[in-house]
């Protein structure tokens, strides 16, 4: 008679090789990196049926004539959601508050300008050449300020927009201070708006997933690790001027896109108009309501402040009052949301999948 208790004492039978252990993961089923695979996948979906859906909204300007307002409001939005975006790549991302960014606005502006009136090439055609223009005054610039940080980097971009300013002001064949103006656009009232619109929104989703491929790239990687601590990124090997300057200088290129879009559709270029500090000064505040250092968080700022903006001078007008109301609404915002909006609720666990983009 066997013992009952034989089966229990035996060795476990071996695993034949093909087999796996109950508790081990297939490899089909390993979880998902950031960035890539099916969470990169499931993060575009928003943004991709965004894209689509201002992609269509014209239709409505074509079919009833209506909407001219509508357009010139979007594309207004899409000029600061690119050049937020591309602002925090050096704002956000490495933690470098620029207040001269808008020289670049100015620059491309420029450019475009000059090419078309000399060499009637169509801004739509030479927008991507002064971005790169910009890319390329970007990389000298940024060797040189980047040399401080703080307040002093601050006050050298101040510096550069100034100095930008002063040198078109001098600039004769370019209008010098009295600026210059560009040659309508030939086509109808009912489609004037549409070029513009496309080419904005364009530069918008350039600027927008050139914000997150850096974010999800070495690059990005390194750049945050200097804003949180410079010193100890250097010692780990990071070459931190060399990631400097390139967030920098691509921190211009959509920037100057943006400016000689913009700067067609005005049909008139003059250097108080680009080379201002205000407008500086908006591009980071709007990275910063939304939360600087994320994807979504500009382009959520640039949508707000904007739309903020002329819901208040239509209820109270060009005023004082708008001015105060404007500056109470982010103050309030920042007071709720102190890491931005973005940025804060990712922080309490609260953030909406809309705006999770990466």
């Amino acid at each position: 008679m066997s013992d009952p208790h034989e089966d229990l004492a035996a060795p476990p039978t071996a695993m034949p090789p093909t087999a796996m252990p109950p508790t081990a993961m297939p490899p089909t089923a390993m979880p998902p990196t950031v960035g890539g695979g099916r969470t990169g996948a499931r993060w575009a979906v928003v943004p991709a049926g965004l894209v689509v859906a201002l992609a269509a909204f014209p239709v409505l300007q074509l079919a009833t004539g209506t909407f001219n307002y509508w357009l010139h409001m979007m594309l207004y939005a899409f000029m600061y959601i690119a050049m937020a975006s591309s602002w925090n790549i050096i704002g956000g991302y490495a933690g470098y508050i620029s207040l001269g960014h808008s020289a670049f606005y100015g620059i491309g502006g420029y450019v475009t300008g000059a090419l078309m009136t000399f060499y009637g090439i169509s801004p739509f055609v030479s927008a991507p050449l002064a971005g790169l223009v910009c890319f390329g005054l970007g990389l000298p610039v940024g060797l040189i300020t980047l040399r401080t940080r703080g307040p002093a980097f601050i006050i050298s971009t101040i510096a550069l927009l100034m100095l930008a300013k002063l040198a078109l002001d001098n600039i004769e064949s370019l209008g010098g201070a009295d600026g210059m103006s560009l040659p309508l656009p030939s086509l109808p009232v009912q489609t004037m708006k549409l070029p513009f619109y496309y080419g904005m929104l364009a530069i918008a989703v350039a600027a927008v997933y050139t914000s997150y491929r850096v974010r999800h790239s070495k690059l990005g990687l390194g750049l945050r690790a200097i804003a949180e601590d410079e010193v100890k990124a250097e010692a780990a090997g990071i070459p931190t001027r060399l990631y400097k300057i390139a967030a920098f200088a691509l921190s211009g290129l959509y920037i100057g896109m943006a400016g000689g879009v913009w700067g067609y559709y005005l049909t008139y270029l003059k250097p108080t108009i680009f080379f201002q500090i205000l407008t500086s000064a908006e591009i980071v505040l709007m990275a910063i309501v939304g939360g600087r250092g994320s994807v979504a968080g500009p382009v959520l700022g640039a949508i707000l402040l904007v739309g903020a903006d002329e819901l208040l001078v239509a209820k109270l007008g060009s005023t004082e009052l708008n001015i105060a109301a404007k500056g109470a609404l982010m103050l309030v915002i920042l007071l709720v949301f102190p890491e931005g909006i973005v940025g804060t609720l990712k922080a309490r666990g609260r953030l909406p999948r809309l705006l999770d983009w990466g």
